[in-house]
């Protein structure tokens, strides 16, 4: 049996809870035994008493129950620990002897507690915990890094160790649900979208408030198509933080913004299909999952030419320097074109080939064994 350990729902990582599901899944339908453990909410769900408190007893959710439970599992003998996401990198400990695989996402906020700069500062509380996340990733057996610049990271940070784990790379996986739909079907879903015009074309964004995320850069771009171009701007994940509100007020495009919060794969399917573009001009990434979603469905890609954006946009991407603000403008502008957006949008599916989750899984098999893990 291998024993997959997932994420905390009420930190709601999205990202990261799909990737649980998409390893269960995989490995179930490979037919291997597995099963996913994850810390469950108990004192997290007091939200009554406040955020800040509901934090910290989420931490004693995660790093004081959890492990009692995680105990009882490993009685079980699994055949293989693989800790589906480096945040979690602190039950390591507790999972010896076991080998363990860990797959890291990012190491952006591990380096910014380390004082590098990735736009992810740290706390006090913060570095002590990344220092125990980097502590975990030293201890592993194996790392599997979802991208090449993920991996050089992992290789600098961990070496510090006579014995340090084996770093591989093991590219991500599209979900079935993303992909190019027939153009009534996906318009019909977006006609439940609060505010969206289906008669107008729009750009998205899929994302977070992060400031590594560059919303607002995602605004002034925007702002700067509008004197040629009527369109609307889909901003899908987070909603619109108060700082991003007045920026936009005062770009005066907020009249022109929709916000979707917490879009199922089945409506995100239907905005990429439908947008003219995803924009996506992040400062740092570990990836950009939502790169290969968008090619997936056919959408072009004007995004950052941060790595490793390039590793997941290929020759499909539209790249521009992060702070090229006109130069993301342009590239938006040359998309309204129907022309142009269907000639980048078979490049998007094309590209999206490379990306496969059975692939993914079979990789990760393939690690399994080389660790040992017989079925």
């Amino acid at each position: 049996m291998v024993l997959l350990i997932g994420n905390y729902a009420p930190d709601q990582q999205q990202s990261m809870q799909r990737f649980n599901a998409m390893m269960l899944q995989g490995l179930t339908a490979a037919g291997i035994h597995a099963e996913l453990i994850r810390p469950e909410p108990v004192l997290g769900n007091l939200k009554s008493l406040g955020r800040f408190v509901a934090k910290w007893l989420g931490y004693i959710d995660k790093y004081i129950l959890f492990p009692r439970k995680l105990k009882r599992k490993l009685s079980m003998r699994p055949a293989l620990v693989h800790i589906c996401d480096h945040s979690n990198a602190v039950y390591v400990r507790n999972c010896k002897p076991r080998k363990i695989l860990v797959t890291a996402h990012d190491l952006l906020a591990v380096r910014g507690a380390l004082g590098e700069e990735t736009n992810c500062r740290a706390s006090f509380t913060g570095r002590i915990l990344q220092k125990w996340i980097l502590r975990g990733l030293q201890r592993a057996d194996a790392i599997a890094c979802i991208s090449q610049a993920t991996a050089a990271d992992a290789q600098r940070l961990v070496s510090s160790r006579n014995q340090r784990p084996r770093v591989s790379v093991v590219m991500m996986g599209i979900a079935s649900d993303y992909k190019k739909l027939p153009n009534d079907l996906a318009r019909a879903r977006l006609t439940e979208v609060p505010g969206l015009d289906v008669e107008l074309p729009f750009v998205l964004h899929v994302g977070s408030n992060l400031r590594r995320k560059n919303r607002g850069g995602v605004l002034r771009i925007f702002a700067k198509c509008q004197q040629k171009w009527n369109g609307q701007l889909v901003f899908a994940g987070d909603l619109l933080n108060d700082e991003l509100i007045s920026l936009a007020k005062k770009l005066d495009v907020f009249h022109c913004v929709i916000q979707i919060e917490n879009a199922g794969d089945e409506l995100l399917s239907a905005l990429y299909n439908c947008a003219v573009a995803l924009l996506y001009p992040s400062r740092f990434e570990g990836f950009g999952w939502p790169i290969i979603e968008a090619h997936a469905c056919g959408c072009p890609v004007v995004c950052s030419n941060s790595c490793p954006l390039p590793e997941a946009a290929g020759d499909a991407g539209l790249f521009n320097d992060v702070d090229d603000e006109d130069g993301f403008a342009a590239d938006l502008l040359r998309l309204t074109d129907p022309a142009e957006r269907a000639k980048w949008s078979d490049r998007s599916l094309r590209n999206a080939r490379r990306f496969s989750t059975g692939k993914m899984i079979a990789h990760y098999i393939d690690i399994y064994r080389s660790l040992g893990a017989k079925w």
